[in-house]
């Protein structure tokens, strides 16, 4: 259990929270949601210990053990990958490290004999001598293979570590579990896994994501952090946004009633208030009127951006051929001989842990790579607009957002690039900003209006919900919905990929499959599952 009690956050005169009052309990998993800047990782730090809050308190049960899932990938390269994961159980990790060195000792006392059976017993009741298994367990289920587990945390890819980090947090069952995005950077197998993990774990995990599918599947409650006040819903994010929408009709009806009441009073006021027979009915009625008070609607600060693909031709039956590409980059053979095609109803989600070889076969069909072997060709009717992975190149430059657009625009006028940002949810002179300046989640959408603007009826996107807050990716997913072209695209938002594709494409170190298919049929399928397993 752990409680905020009169919890506000102040940075001048703006409150981020103000007096929240929350208790979160053993045996369920809150997902915390709102809008970018609402303050939901400010407030896992205040709930953490890490951030002082300007008021009030946070109270655990006795004796209880917090886990935080760590942001730093660096923090622990000079330990050792199994050390790192251990390690999130602190005090057991410490009974270790003290029980090693006293056995080190050369001359061992009577008094290290004492303390070091001291320390067995306590090693014992904290299922110490199970640790290692346990880690190792840990790791093996995100993907860590069993001949990484004693590298240097330096060795590894940030991928992985990000992985190390979250088995650490997991490590040991701790009572309270704080997760600020375990998904990102993790591919689909580990996030199924951990999805599965979380389900069945029995204590108190406390989450921010911006998965929908992840919070769908794993949380029992959704706390909704709006205006600096938090209020919980039993229910996973489906059900909040259900009940969202129908506590906001309900409170609109029953305005609309207040409002008819309002001017059949104000109506009779007006035709009897000088008439003396009826002037106590008049003043009687009055009074009512009075008394009436309309519920107000606040507007949720959430914003969701304008997204709509509108391709400027009609695509033709012949839209791309790839034959029989292959791809080396530094020494490790990237593509091997891939060959496929695409019809033009077509919109592919390429899925698997093997990303690198999606992102660059995009970058060899956007024209920014040479493949070494094969070739591709795409039909005549067919223009493609490219999303990629790492937008960071695009954007070094000291042009403002207008400046930068304005050669991708239909119509070369600053106003006309300007109210398209405003869609986009860019303000005022927000289009005057200097793109290298731009955060992610900025620069995301300066691309996606860029696409937008060129009109293109192929769409190669290589993650394009990274960087973005939930609602935006509601929009780009409702977008590719609705787009009448073709869409090639890869992700590691289950939701995403099960809404928008109808063919997948998995890329693994030993081949590709191809399957015309849904995301979910995919994965359940116990022929693709042979395949896959077969290739791996």
């Amino acid at each position: 259990m752990i409680q905020a009690s009169n919890i506000s956050l102040r940075f001048g005169k703006k409150a981020l929270f103000e007096e929240v009052n929350i208790k979160f309990t053993e045996g369920n998993c809150y997902g915390i949601i709102g809008a970018n800047g609402a303050g939901k990782s400010t407030f896992l730090k205040i709930l953490s210990g890490e951030l002082e809050p300007t008021t009030g308190e946070i109270s655990l049960g006795p004796g209880e053990r917090l886990s935080v899932l760590e942001q730093d990938h660096f923090k622990y390269d000079d330990q050792i990958v199994l050390d790192t994961v251990i390690a999130g159980n602190q005090k057991l990790y410490d009974i270790m490290k003290e029980k090693d060195a006293i056995y080190a000792k050369e001359d061992f006392s009577e008094e290290d004999g004492m303390r070091a059976s001291e320390l067995e017993a306590e090693f014992a009741t904290m299922n110490g001598w199970e640790a290692e298994a346990d880690a190792a367990t840990l790791l093996n289920g995100l993907g860590i293979a069993t001949e990484v587990h004693y590298k240097q945390m330096s060795e590894l890819p940030d991928t992985d570590k990000v992985k190390v980090l979250l088995a650490r947090a997991l490590f040991g069952n701790p009572d309270i579990l704080l997760l600020d995005e375990p998904t990102n950077h993790l591919d689909l197998d580990s996030i199924r896994w951990l999805e599965e993990f979380l389900i069945d774990f029995e204590n108190t995990i406390i989450v921010v994501s911006h998965d929908r599918y992840f919070l769908n599947k794993v949380c029992t409650h959704t706390v909704d952090l709006d205006y600096g006040k938090m209020q919980i819903y039993a229910g996973n994010y489906d059900f909040w946004y259900e009940s969202s929408q129908l506590m906001i009709k309900q409170m609109k009806e029953a305005n609309k009633k207040k409002e008819e009441k309002i001017k059949e009073l104000q109506e009779f006021i007006q035709r009897f208030s000088a008439n003396a027979s009826k002037s106590k009915q008049a003043t009687s009625r009055k009074r009512a009127l009075e008394k009436i008070e309309l519920d107000t609607l606040r507007p949720s600060s959430r914003k969701y951006p304008y997204v709509d693909f509108k391709p400027d031709r009609e695509i033709g039956n012949e839209v791309l051929t790839v034959t029989n590409l292959s791809k080396t980059i530094d020494g490790e053979k990237v593509l091997d001989n891939v060959s496929f095609t695409v019809g033009h109803d077509d919109k592919i989600a390429f899925v698997g842990s093997y990303g690198i070889a999606a992102t660059t076969l995009f970058q060899i069909l956007a024209g920014e790579m040479e493949p070494d072997e094969g070739d591709y060709k795409w039909g005549i009717t067919t223009s493609n607009s490219y999303f990629p992975k790492d937008n960071t190149a695009y954007f070094d430059s000291n042009d403002t957002i207008v400046d930068w657009l304005m050669p991708f625009s239909p119509e070369k006028d600053a106003t006309y690039v300007r109210g398209f940002l405003g869609r986009m949810l860019f303000k005022g002179d927000d289009g005057l900003k200097k793109v290298n300046v731009l955060s992610g989640g900025e620069k995301v959408r300066v691309m996606l209006s860029k696409m937008m603007m060129l009109g293109s009826n192929v769409l190669l996107m290589d993650e394009p919900t990274n960087h973005l807050d939930m609602e935006s990716i509601t929009s780009v997913n409702n977008g590719l919905i609705k787009f009448p072209g073709v869409v090639l695209f890869t992700s590691q938002d289950h939701q995403f990929i099960q809404t928008i594709a109808n063919r997948i494409i998995e890329f693994t170190p030993n081949g590709m499959i191809d399957k015309v298919t849904t995301y979910d049929e995919y994965l359940d399928s116990d022929e693709m599952a042979r395949k896959r397993q077969a290739l791996s």
